[in-house]
């Protein structure tokens, strides 16, 4: 890709520190700010295999403060606060546990796929082979790469929204961001990442949020984005399918997404 092509961004990575003493800390998080100082997005630990690790690593670690970390790391897009001031203030404001990285700069065609690289470079769990890289390759973040990938390829890249805060449908402080979404002739549309094999404790969250939506809102879609098709055999396949059904919500197993965001794209156009 050409340089000029590229745009400058700022980045930090956020560190968990438990014992100061020891001094050994695990970086739990990243932010992105752009060029013009105007867009500031951050991505932390999300799923139960990365908080599993961190306890591996950190038995006395604090898991109800590592949880509510992306509350206190807010998107800042036109809000009432400059994402430079907002950074000022956060060294002031942090746990001890909590600190950030040196500033490091980098060139990157698109601000959310590189927010997605940095936390793969620097944050997410090493990839490992033989049984546990199996159980890595069906988790949520694999899924969300395969679907960055799908949307690439169909043009949509342009067209989403990433990483959706829910709280203003839900609660004040809800942590939950919703991958992509999408407006389309009136209908607001959301995309999320599921698997089916270790989320499905989370698609219960997904289901209330979406309930919670559609009181707010006059026309929705919501779609969930699986490793597979669920298995008729698998009774946790099978919560989850039938109590998305019951609440309106697709599921577009990773087989068949490059036609479904062909067809996306196309109404989203149309």
């Amino acid at each position: 890709m050409p340089e000029t092509d590229l745009k400058t961004y700022s980045y930090w990575v956020v560190r968990y520190t438990p014992n100061l003493i020891r001094d050994e800390w695990l970086n739990i998080g990243v932010l992105l700010l752009d060029s013009e100082g105007r867009r500031l997005e951050s991505r932390f630990i999300e799923e139960n295999a990365e908080y599993a690790r961190v306890r591996r690593l950190h038995p006395n670690s604090d898991e109800v403060v590592l949880r509510a970390l992306a509350r206190h790391f807010p998107s800042v897009a036109g809000g009432a606060e400059e994402p430079a001031a907002y950074l000022a203030k956060l060294g002031e404001t942090l746990s001890n546990a909590i600190e950030l990285s040196s500033e490091h700069g980098v060139l990157a065609a698109s601000f959310d796929e590189e927010l997605d690289r940095l936390y793969q470079q620097h944050v997410a769990p090493p990839r490992r082979f033989g049984a546990l890289g199996r159980f890595v390759e069906n988790s949520r973040a694999w899924i969300l790469a395969r679907a960055n990938d799908a949307f690439r390829a169909a043009g949509l890249a342009g067209m989403l929204d990433r990483r959706v805060p829910v709280g203003d449908y839900t609660y004040p402080g809800d942590p939950l961001r919703l991958d992509y979404a999408y407006r389309r002739n009136g209908t607001r549309g959301f995309l999320h990442a599921l698997s089916l094999e270790r989320d499905a404790g989370q698609a219960k969250a997904i289901a209330y949020t979406a309930e919670r939506i559609r009181l707010r809102l006059a026309a929705t879609d919501f779609t969930v984005i699986t490793e597979k098709p669920p298995q008729p055999d698998n009774n946790r396949h099978r919560f989850v399918a039938e109590m998305f059904r019951d609440q309106g919500i697709g599921l577009v197993p990773l087989p068949q997404l490059e036609p479904w965001a062909n067809e996306l794209r196309a109404r989203l156009l149309s």
